[in-house]
C-alpha cells in the first residue's frame, strides 16, 4: 500500500494518478469527503471503458461500506470523468464520504468512530474484494543474544594433522567439529 501523500496539503489529481502508475500499482481508490449540497455516501468509476474487475471491486466495497456506515444515505454507484479514474492504467475507485457542508453529515465526521467505521469500511472492502486473508502472527524469533552458549573444546595441537585426525574422528561420532 502507498498514499499518494500522509500530510494535508493539494496534490493535483492527475499527479495523484501518475504517483500510482509510476508505482505499478494493482489497485487504485482515492478517498473524499464530497462538498456541493447534498448528504451521504457515493461511489465513483471511470465513466468511459473499463475492466469488469473494476466494476467489481465498486460492487463490493460500495456495499461493505454502507454496511460499516449503516443509516447514511447512499447516493449510489456512479460513473464519472474525473482525472484520477481516468488517467490510472488500473482498476481505480474514487469514494465520496458524506458531505462537509452538510450539518448532520460534518457532525458525523467530526466523530473518530464514525470515521474509523468509514475506515473500516474501506478495509473490509477491500479485503473482500481482493480475498485477502489475515496473515498469521509470527512467534517472534528467539534472538541469539537471549540464549546462552556453551562450547566445548576438544584438544589443542602443535600439528595439524593431529588436528585434523580428531576432527575426523569426532565427524565419524556424529558430532559437528571445525578446526580454529
Amino acid at each position: 500500500m502507498h498514499y499518494t501523500r500522509t500530510d494535508d496539503r493539494f496534490l493535483e489529481l492527475s499527479e495523484r494518478a501518475a504517483i500510482a502508475n509510476k508505482l505499478k500499482a494493482d489497485y487504485f481508490i482515492s478517498v473524499h469527503i464530497n462538498a456541493g449540497g447534498g448528504t451521504g455516501f457515493e461511489s465513483y468509476i471511470y465513466n468511459g471503458n473499463v475492466s469488469n474487475a473494476t466494476v467489481a471491486y465498486q460492487n463490493v466495497i460500495h456495499a461493505e461500506i454502507m454496511k460499516a456506515i449503516g443509516g447514511v444515505k447512499d447516493r449510489g454507484k456512479e460513473r464519472a470523468n474525473y482525472a484520477v479514474l481516468r488517467e490510472t492504467k488500473m482498476p481505480a475507485l474514487l469514494t465520496e464520504n458524506l458531505f462537509i457542508d452538510n450539518a448532520s453529515d460534518a457532525a458525523k465526521l467530526k466523530s473518530e468512530q464514525f470515521l474509523l467505521q468509514v475506515a473500516h469500511g474501506h478495509v473490509q472492502g477491500i479485503v473482500k474484494a481482493f480475498g485477502l486473508k489475515k496473515k498469521a502472527k509470527q512467534q517472534p524469533k528467539e534472538k541469539a543474544s537471549d540464549k546462552k552458549l556453551y562450547r566445548v573444546q576438544v584438544g589443542v595441537f602443535n600439528d595439524p594433522k593431529n588436528a585434523e585426525r580428531l576432527a575426523e574422528e569426532l565427524k565419524k561420532k556424529g558430532y559437528p567439529a571445525i578446526i580454529v
